[in-house]
């Protein structure tokens, strides 16, 4: 039966585009044979779903004409070594130990960031099959991706399951993964302590895979894009993979150069969006198999209702109820539930652009009309930007919206947020301010 099921896959090869053979049908193996059911094993749930919704039937026609049988198509999750027909055996999947791995450069990848620990649903799955594609794959199947989410959605934890999944495969392949502001602050301390070549050395001949998050923070810094577009060149002539990602398209970036941005999109563009609330109760209830919390279906699904804003804001909501309950002793219920919830949930239904325009206004004494003005005295530029990245933060308004009321093209709106989060990083005063007014929007006192 296992020559058989070698013989469909060379059929079921020639019926499907190529890539979508590499990434679901190659991987299958046979399994076992009981009475009237082919058991076929793959690694992962996921794929398991797309096997049976995309390729079930194919499959199943493929092996009546083969074997003259109808069987019932079996597919299992291999975990380990499976004994089958005469002594066969499946390879099993490599378990990740539970800890974080630093790569052979750059930051940590987070132990929990792995495939398997992502939940997917409509709003990911196109982006977790490219990501598994191109951790998967050979060199020369697929050279690039761009992830590109709002906060919070996973761009992070897919970015760092490819490293993971490429050190599990191969350990002594070169994965870095930093950060666009890492990549410029290493380029700047190289050039001022004469070591560029060992930089340049470093990033394009002795790296195999190439992670950069947050690619928006190159944003006017040309001589850190120059940089990055020789490296990326000489990565794509290696046949090496680079992964990228983002809040904004390469085409909504601000001052990026066209070389570079044409360099981000050449590879396979891919958005995360927020999940839907099936996706979240699913997010949660992964959350607790892992955590071992026990957690009522009532409480979940309130959860997944009230906070929608992001993965990350559900999470905390989540972490909030088994630390509450645990710090008071008290049973986990909808009540308990819902203190926690008023106390992460943003009221963003009363918080509108020109709720926050008053309140930017009379904190600096800037009158509305000169922060929707043309002026970029550094007066008027500090508190429009501030307002701006507050629009983006507390409103469901698209950055077009936000750029059009203050007067602006969305990609001044753009780089307007992107001055405020680097002011956040490195500006007391900055901090400060966003502090207050956060923590002013969020209390509904305006």
């Amino acid at each position: 039966m296992d020559a058989i099921w070698k013989e469909i896959k060379t059929t079921v090869k020639k019926q499907i585009p190529t890539h979508s053979y590499k990434m679901w049908i190659e991987p299958v193996e046979f399994l076992r044979r009981q009475e009237s059911c082919i058991v076929l094993a793959c690694k992962n749930t996921f794929s398991r779903k797309r096997l049976l919704e995309h390729y079930g039937p194919l499959i199943v026609k493929e092996l009546r004409k083969k074997s003259g049988i109808k069987y019932k198509l079996v597919i299992e999750i291999s975990t380990g070594k499976r004994p089958a027909e005469k002594g066969h055996s499946l390879e099993p999947q490599m378990q990740l130990p539970d800890l974080n791995v630093r790569p052979h450069s750059g930051r940590l990848l987070r132990y929990d960031f792995t495939f398997d620990k992502f939940v997917v649903g409509d709003n990911s799955d196109f982006a977790y099959s490219a990501a598994l594609s191109l951790a998967t794959h050979g060199n020369g199947q697929q050279a690039g991706l761009f992830l590109q989410s709002n906060v919070g959605m996973g761009k992070s934890h897919l970015s760092q399951a490819i490293g993971h999944h490429i050190l599990s495969k191969f350990p002594s392949k070169r994965v870095y993964y930093i950060t666009a502001e890492d990549f410029t602050n290493e380029m700047v301390y190289a050039l001022r302590h004469d070591r560029i070549e060992q930089f340049k050395e470093k990033y394009r001949y002795n790296c195999d895979a190439l992670l950069i998050e947050d690619v928006h923070f190159l944003s006017g810094k040309e001589r850190t894009q120059l940089e990055l577009c020789l490296t990326l060149d000489t990565l794509l002539d290696s046949e090496k993979k680079m992964i990228f990602s983002s809040c904004y398209l390469p085409a909504d970036i601000p001052r990026l150069h066209d070389n570079l941005r044409s360099r981000l999109s050449g590879g396979l563009i891919s958005r995360i969006d927020p999940p839907n609330f099936r996706t979240r109760v699913r997010i949660l209830q992964k959350k607790c198999l892992q955590n071992n919390y026990i957690i009522p279906n009532a409480v979940t699904d309130y959860l997944a209702g009230e906070l929608t804003e992001n993965v990350r804001q559900l999470e905390s909501g989540l972490i909030g109820v088994a630390a509450k309950a645990s710090l008071l002793g008290n049973s986990i219920d909808l009540p308990l539930a819902k203190s926690v919830v008023e106390n992460i949930a943003r009221r963003k239904k009363n918080i509108t652009i020109d709720v926050i325009k008053k309140i930017v206004s009379k904190y600096y004494n800037v009158p509305v009309k000169d922060l929707v003005s043309r002026s970029r005295r550094q007066k008027i530029v500090k508190p429009r930007q501030i307002a701006i990245y507050l629009a983006r933060r507390y409103t469901d308004q698209p950055l077009q919206a936000i750029g059009k009321s203050f007067n602006r093209y969305h990609a001044t709106a753009i780089h307007a947020i992107s001055a405020v989060e680097q002011g956040l990083k490195g500006s007391a005063r900055i901090q400060e301010h966003v502090k207050f007014f956060s923590k002013k929007l969020e209390s509904g006192n305006f």
